[in-house]
């Protein structure tokens, strides 16, 4: 790690002090939210499910039309550099930000780029303690709905994320955790950082995906369900729906699965992590720690 406990910043090629990471004013990240990005966990010093984030990412930056990516390889290298160079073990993470690179001018067309992308991977440090894992969260409705496909597709890991900032602003001015966003149909899509699960009647229910991130963590849910005989379903369902389930609980990559207390000041269940929660914690970490190992 570098002097003063300072984190060592991966920027276009070279680890850099966190007082020394720097890009240009004039990068399509800053100047118009112009590239695509993943958070990856670090677990046992090994970047956890890299392929499934790095095929994620490629899919946004074709999707972006962004030219001269660097190869596979190249992002898999720089990975395990900042993994070694800060001595990261266990509780901490990385984010991979990939923009359109440096234009001439700060507008939109992307003709007046120059030269390459801008490749920049921050750590940081997120420990997942039994507390996190435990304590339940408190999730309110906001106003600001899951954008449409032809609007901007949620499907891409963009750094444009305004509508999910704004959905985080009126959460945590209403006290809670997280915010819950509904897609334009009224339906439950997913929360502003994280994918929404609950559990009615023994039945584990996220929404369709049409509105949402695909997620990793979220797949890797579903896909535990299937593999150990938990009824589920990837499907529409309201608040109403919500309000009346006998858990709930989110996922995201860098904490896994944390339960839900609460939703708009309604109890969801008896209000504490329930058995389904807790069983699929416990598969989750089985999963992580051999996909660490392999």
């Amino acid at each position: 790690m570098a002097h003063d406990n300072e984190y060592l910043i991966w920027v276009n090629g070279e680890l850099v002090a966190e007082r020394d990471a720097k890009v240009s004013v004039f990068d399509s990240g800053f100047v118009l939210g112009d590239g695509v990005w993943e958070g990856v966990r670090v677990v046992g010093g090994r970047p956890a499910f890299l392929a499934a984030h790095l095929d994620r990412l490629a899919e946004g930056a074709k999707a972006l039309f962004m030219n001269d990516l660097p190869t596979r390889e190249a992002l898999t290298g720089a990975v395990e550099q900042v993994i070694e160079g800060n001595g990261l073990i266990d509780d901490a993470h990385l984010r991979i930000m990939l923009t359109r690179g440096v234009r001439r001018e700060p507008y939109q067309d992307p003709r007046l780029v120059e030269g390459g992308p801008t490749l920049v991977i921050i750590p940081g440090h997120h420990p997942v303690t039994e507390a996190a894992l435990t304590t339940p969260l408190r999730l309110f409705t906001v106003h600001v709905r899951r954008g449409a496909p032809d609007v901007q597709d949620p499907g891409i890991n963009s750094h444009s994320k305004l509508n999910c900032i704004l959905a985080c602003i009126q959460g945590a001015v209403a006290g809670a955790d997280e915010a819950l966003m509904l897609d334009p149909h009224g339906f439950v899509a997913t929360c502003n950082s994280t994918h929404f699960f609950i559990v009615r009647n023994g039945t584990v229910m996220t929404s369709d995906g049409r509105y949402c991130l695909g997620g990793i963590t979220r797949g890797h849910v579903l896909e535990l369900c299937a593999a150990n005989d938990i009824p589920h379903a990837a499907t529409t369902f309201t608040l109403t729906d919500v309000y009346a389930a006998d858990e709930a609980f989110i996922t995201g990559t860098l904490s896994g699965l944390k339960p839900v207390g609460t939703v708009d000041g309604r109890t969801i269940g008896t209000g504490v992590r329930g058995p389904v929660t807790e069983r699929l914690q416990a598969l989750y970490a089985d999963l992580l720690a051999s996909e660490v190992s392999r």
